[in-house]
């Protein structure tokens, strides 16, 4: 189940494609090459008509997710099994979500707002506490908007200052 984004409408969705029509997209090395030939146009069909979780079920229905991934510990190279499904939601997530506060940065903007507003989204079995402490908050859009537009893999997590990676069902509404 996909995170539940309370500012996305159609006017949200018209400034996260303008957003992703601007490039920088992260591209997962998870992705099968056609995979990766495909997702520019993927997203940008979830973000004008669907969800994260459309995103995550074309990933799968098309076969874009790879079976197997190479890792490296300790120096050693190793293959792994790819939970294909989790990754799909994940990757459909995490670039959905950053679109989506591209967008919703933009249109606070031009709606004379500074600051977007932190929330959870998602339900998550284990919610981190330094993420509990970031509901509530106020989030500068000028600075969401520059880390996420100058990394191409950057997280609300990363964005926020939350340590210890994605998956934590936060995103933002307009304040």
């Amino acid at each position: 189940m996909g995170i539940n984004y309370e500012s996305l409408d159609d006017v949200t969705r018209d400034y996260m494609l303008k957003e992703s029509q601007l490039g920088g997209h992260y591209i997962s090395p998870r992705l099968t090459e056609k995979g990766q030939m495909q997702w520019q146009s993927l997203l940008e069909e979830g973000i004008k008509s669907y969800s994260d979780d459309w995103i995550a079920q074309e990933i799968l229905k098309h076969g874009y997710m790879l079976s197997h991934e190479q890792y490296t510990r300790s120096g050693i190279t190793r293959s792994r099994n790819i939970n294909k499904p989790q990754a799909a939601q994940q990757l459909a997530e995490g670039e959905f979500n950053r679109y989506y506060l591209r967008g919703l940065c933009l249109r606070a903007k031009a709606e004379g707002k500074d600051f977007l507003i932190v929330y959870r989204g998602k339900k998550v079995s284990q919610p981190r506490p330094e993420s509990e402490q970031k509901i509530g908050t106020r989030v500068s859009v000028d600075t969401l908007l520059e880390t996420l537009r100058t990394n191409d893999f950057v997280t609300i997590e990363d964005a926020i200052g939350i340590p210890g990676g994605p998956n934590s069902g936060l995103t933002c509404r307009i304040s």
